[in-house]
């Protein structure tokens, strides 16, 4: 695969993922199509040496790996770990407001957003919605409305004359999107609009009434290759759909004779405090059972042994974006620590642990990127500033694994719309295939 193809896909890859259930769905069937196969979190697994497969939980989030089929506790995993979510504006459960003969719906800021971006956008709604059947089944479906249904308009410079002097944003009275006006009379309800628009997907044509939803706006505007020499991708969740991604094509390169892991949680952005969040089980859970498959005749204290040998063998790649040096605000980087856009992937290190990353896991990621002759940047924050964080040091504090932080530097993180290199990612895909011992 080269640059163009990869970066092709990759935009489609977002376009088709406006929030984690689908990102889950994207991912699902392009490992399916890599040979993959999927496996139920409540069956009894028989895992072949040499097979790949995935499993999800939640609909939100995805383990994939390769099974070797020796003891995983002599070499151990080869991990890499990214999340599927991105700040957004999530629907209330009970959202119509009607104001001035405007329909409106009611929002939460999901993670850190950044509020001013979302003005004046073309939004769409997508997500998950649980209903009953005629048949008084519950029933689960993924629903992307893709057209342009809602905005939220700025108000006029002329109505708020230091707008672009000191204005500070209420998420609560000043983001909520139109999605319509009224006529004298006329009435609007979200429940049946939304049963309408289930019924009219396949397979929801028997959908009666509307249980519950998990439902997000998203931006409508495509993803792209932007500047005068398409140098750069704009797309909204870059973070950290950009990751999956990565990790995705490179596991599907993944050598078969070696255990290879790909995690990618939901809930990073708001603290991975879930049962599909890195806090949660799901990792440790998948790792078990595939110790379990490998013990002798199912020793319960020979799987637990393993199990440890195993994490003391394995290493992880938490895989999520950097702070690019921005030339309009340079002066918020440390001087010897600002990523540029275009030089390679950038090894993420913080003093206070709010990235995993350590001597030993840092060594190991700049000889994979030697080997490949990819450039590698560092990245540390000012020490008068905060730090963010990622699933790194959860996922490491949890199994005791050693892992290191990289990503691709980025601007606007957290934006409705972010900014990437056209070649960093392909550079990084470039040293997890390296890692995953890529079979090309």
């Amino acid at each position: 695969m080269n640059k163009t193809t990869f970066n092709q896909s990759l935009l489609s890859f977002i376009a088709e993922s406006p929030d984690s259930f689908h990102a889950v769905q994207t991912l699902s069937q392009r490992l399916s199509e890599a040979g993959f196969e999927a496996l139920e979190e409540t069956a009894q697994w028989q895992l072949q040496p040499g097979g790949c497969y995935f499993v999800t939980r939640n609909e939100s989030a995805l383990i994939a790996f390769t099974h070797a089929g020796t003891d995983p506790s002599r070499h151990g995993v080869h991990m890499a770990g990214a999340h599927t979510d991105s700040p957004c504006l999530k629907l209330k459960p009970v959202p119509e407001l009607v104001r001035n003969e405007y329909v409106q719906l009611s929002v939460e800021v999901y993670g850190g957003a950044l509020y001013a971006p979302w003005f004046d956008r073309d939004l769409s709604l997508a997500g998950r919605v649980d209903y009953r059947n005629r048949a008084g089944s519950l029933a689960s479906a993924l629903i992307n409305l893709k057209k342009p249904v809602a905005i939220i308009p700025s108000l006029a410079i002329h109505l708020d004359r230091e707008a672009n002097q000191n204005r500070s944003i209420n998420p609560q009275k000043e983001l909520l999107p139109i999605l319509m006006s009224l006529a004298p009379g006329e009435h609007f309800s979200f429940s049946e609009f939304l049963l309408s628009q289930l019924q009219a997907l396949p397979g929801s044509a028997d959908a009666q009434q509307i249980l519950g939803h998990e439902l997000s706006f998203y931006d409508t505007q495509a993803p792209a290759l932007i500047g005068l020499n398409e140098q750069f991708i704009a797309a909204a969740r870059l973070d950290n759909l950009l990751s999956c991604y990565v990790g995705m094509e490179a596991i599907c390169q993944a050598d078969r004779g070696q255990y290879n892991l790909l995690v990618c949680n939901d809930h990073e952005e708001v603290g991975s405090t879930s049962s599909s969040g890195a806090q949660g089980p799901f990792l440790k859970s998948v790792l078990s059972r595939i110790v379990e498959q490998a013990a002798m005749d199912g020793d319960r204290n020979r799987s637990d042994e393993q199990f440890e040998r195993m994490i003391r063998h394995s290493r992880l790649l938490s895989v999520d974006n950097a702070h690019g040096i921005h030339p309009n605000f340079a002066d918020r980087h440390d001087s010897n620590h600002g990523p540029l856009l275009n030089r390679g992937p950038v090894l993420k290190i913080n003093a206070n642990q709010r990235y995993a990353s350590n001597s030993h896991s840092v060594a190991l990621f700049r000889n994979l990127c030697e080997l490949e002759n990819i450039p590698v940047q560092d990245f540390a924050v000012r020490s008068d500033m905060g730090c963010g964080s990622t699933i790194g040091p959860i996922t490491a504090s949890g199994l005791g694994v050693e892992t290191v932080d990289v990503g691709v530097p980025t601007f606007a993180m957290h934006s409705i719309r972010e900014l990437a290199g056209a070649d960093d990612a392909f550079m990084l895909f470039k040293v997890m295939q390296r890692y995953f011992g890529a079979r090309e």
